[in-house]
């Protein structure tokens, strides 16, 4: 009877337990009820442009400062995106409107800009840079209205609106440089259902500017900090003279509404920002090629197969076939151990690794978890993830290596944790030297570098080596025929059969299917676009290692018809076929979609692209090799051998 009441009091408490958590949002963070004068407080996050690629935090500009600034500890996925969280010295109160009021500098003493600073300004300008505020942890937009291509009556009733990230530092007219010195606040609350004894409770929903330029002169301030804002038509811009002193206000209003929106949809005005609407035709579309393709490649293969299976297995005119067919003549050289399958088996444990990674990151985002709200975490989620799946990527290493008869254990452990992660982590050293010489905040700090060493050499390490160490110990991979002493000749191959054509070929499929989600991707990453697609790019992932396995198996197939039993590296190679396509569309999305014109910009955008069709060869590579490895091993265990 005790034992019954435990359980009952055991099953109260989690009863109670889910009842208090019903109000929890997954993605991002729990709600901030404010009452009415309740602060409400405005960060700076960073000033970013898509024109040099390079993010500087916001006090590197000469804006209005509190009496102390301080900056807000941030995990590792903000660090590694340039994001510099810190206080401004904006006033705002739940609720309570400003008409304009002064930041900082009383009104009879207006801030001085000297000839450096006013230089810096113009420059920023110039690059086009968008500074980025937060308030309750929403990104601050900007409204862009205008009139879409429809009928002229229609024209007049409706206009199409859309929001861009941040606001812009200024403007240009000719050679002259304007900054937009007056912010007009306009958040949008969301009153939230309360009892009638209770005081009102609200959440911030939306967060908009409209930044404006308005001369020092046409700014009516009092000794309160107090102005008034001159009508819109007879104002004048603030211009900022790179050539000499500027003297100038930064004033701000603030201006509330009410709202219909939930505090839980509070991003989706964020998340429909992009000027481009979502194909999903053209989405849908390369679904169905890439089924129908595959569907006719599966039944040519499967029925040539059995064909070649039933003629091999045929007693009586043995023979005959020996002649006239391919595959079955490599039966004792097939299995042969390639050059160097110390490297291969490294580059395909880390393909391993990469691919767990990846397809958790995305499982685990197309849940929710990993939100634009909650800042940093898909790639702090990212970098973790790769580092303990190390025990993956080992294991799958040291079994194949032990199949190939390798027998340096240890080295090849030490190969396959710092091969990739080595290049990977050179690369963006010399990048993050060129950052750092741009006293950008997207040059990651020293600590960070060591403290991502640390990760390295004290876990993906040492889960590496276990991995390796149990895969080692393991039977081998079974290889269902007996390989010949002597190696056979290999014919005179055709030219189609070159490694490059294979390249070429193999990659378009693959390709063709993940395309337009690549459109998306580098939107997000060098137009500062959030990212949020995360259900269609697992239905595109499940497609590409559909493809990339398919393909590769007729690569393999056709490979081994022409008499060449080479097939290790040469499959691992031709199956990432489309990081070649990913590293074309890179160079045309270059060209025509970003206005990069300087060298480092240029040498950044170049050198994250090279990690990006890296790591995309080792994945796709990965996923092409096994799929082939297990066919192979499938048709030769299907044929009777003498």
């Amino acid at each position: 009877f005790s034992f019954l009441q435990e359980r009952l009091r055991y099953i109260l408490v989690l009863v109670l337990l889910l009842h208090s958590t019903d109000s929890f949002y997954v993605p991002g963070v729990a709600p901030i009820n404010f009452h009415r004068n309740d602060p409400v407080e405005i960060k700076a996050v960073k000033l970013t442009s898509s024109r040099t690629q390079l993010p500087y935090e916001y006090y590197s500009l000469p804006f209005c400062q509190p009496s102390k600034i301080t900056y807000k500890a941030e995990n590792l996925g903000e660090v590694l995106r340039g994001d510099r969280i810190v206080n401004t010295p904006f006033q705002v109160s739940m609720n309570v409107e400003k008409k304009c009021e002064v930041l900082c500098n009383l009104p009879n003493k207006p801030v001085t800009l000297n000839v450096e600073q006013s230089k810096l300004i113009a420059e920023r300008i110039r690059e086009d840079y968008y500074v980025h505020l937060i308030a309750d942890n929403l990104p601050v937009a900007t409204r862009l209205e205008f009139y879409s291509n429809r009928e002229e009556e229609e024209k007049k009733k409706e206009k199409d609106v859309q929001f861009e990230h941040g606001y812009r530092l200024g403007f240009m007219d000719g050679n002259k440089f304007y900054l937009h010195n007056h912010l007009s606040f306009i958040l949008y609350y969301h009153r939230e259902d309360v009892e009638e004894s209770q005081e009102h409770t609200y959440r911030v929903v939306r967060f908009e500017v409209v930044p404006q330029s308005i001369k020092l002169e046409d700014l009516k301030a009092d000794e309160k900090s107090m102005c008034t804002l001159p009508e819109a038509t007879g104002s004048a811009p603030q211009e900022i003279d790179p050539t000499k002193e500027n003297q100038l206000l930064f004033t701000y209003s603030v201006h509330w509404e009410e709202s219909d929106i939930k505090w839980a949809s509070r991003w989706d005005t964020y998340l429909t920002m992009s000027d481009v609407q979502i194909h999903w035709f053209s989405i849908i579309n390369s679904v169905v090629v890439v089924f129908f393709l595959s569907g006719i490649l599966s039944m040519i293969i499967i029925r040539t197969l059995r064909k070649d299976i039933a003629n091999y297995n045929k007693e009586d005119d043995i023979e005959d076939t020996m002649e006239e067919s391919g595959w079955k003549l490599v039966h004792g050289d097939v299995f042969r151990p390639p050059q160097y399958p110390m490297i291969l088996s490294s580059l395909l444990g880390s393909g391993i690794q990469l691919f767990c990674m990846i397809l958790i990151v995305i499982f685990v985002a197309m849940l929710g978890m990993l939100s634009p709200s909650s800042r940093g975490a898909l790639m702090t989620t990212a970098c973790f993830l790769f580092m303990f799946m190390g025990v993956f990527g080992g294991f799958f290493a040291g079994r194949l290596y032990r199949t190939l008869k390798g027998h340096r254990w240890k080295k090849g452990a030490f190969c396959t944790a710092t091969l990739y992660p080595g290049v990977v982590f050179g690369i963006c050293f010399v990048l993050n030297c060129f950052i750092w010489g741009k006293h950008s905040s997207g040059a990651v700090p020293f600590p960070t570098m060591v403290a991502l060493l640390c990760m390295w050499f004290g876990i993906s390490l040492p889960l590496v080596y276990l991995g390796y160490y149990f895969g080692f110990r393991k039977q081998p991979y079974d290889n269902p025929v007996r390989t010949n002493q002597i190696p056979r000749q290999i014919p005179e191959q055709r030219w189609y059969m070159n490694k490059f054509v294979g390249i070429l070929m193999a990659g378009i499929l693959p390709f063709g299917a993940m395309f337009i989600e690549l459109f998306f991707i580098f939107s997000a990453i060098w137009e500062n676009q959030f990212y949020y697609l995360f259900g269609f790019l697992f239905l595109v992932f499940i497609i590409l290692v559909v493809s990339c396995s398919q393909i590769s198996i007729v690569m393999v197939y056709f490979q081994l018809c022409a008499e060449d039993y080479r097939w290790w590296w040469r499959t691992f190679l031709v199956s990432g076929g489309s990081a070649f396509y990913v590293l074309i569309y890179a160079v045309f999305y270059f060209v025509n979609k970003l206005d990069i014109v300087e060298f480092i910009p240029s040498l950044l955008y170049f050198g994250y692209t090279a990690l990006m069709v890296l790591s995309f060869w080792l994945l796709t590579g990965t996923i092409g090799f096994y799929a082939a490895y297990m066919f192979v091993r499938k048709i030769y265990a299907a044929v009777k051998i003498d």
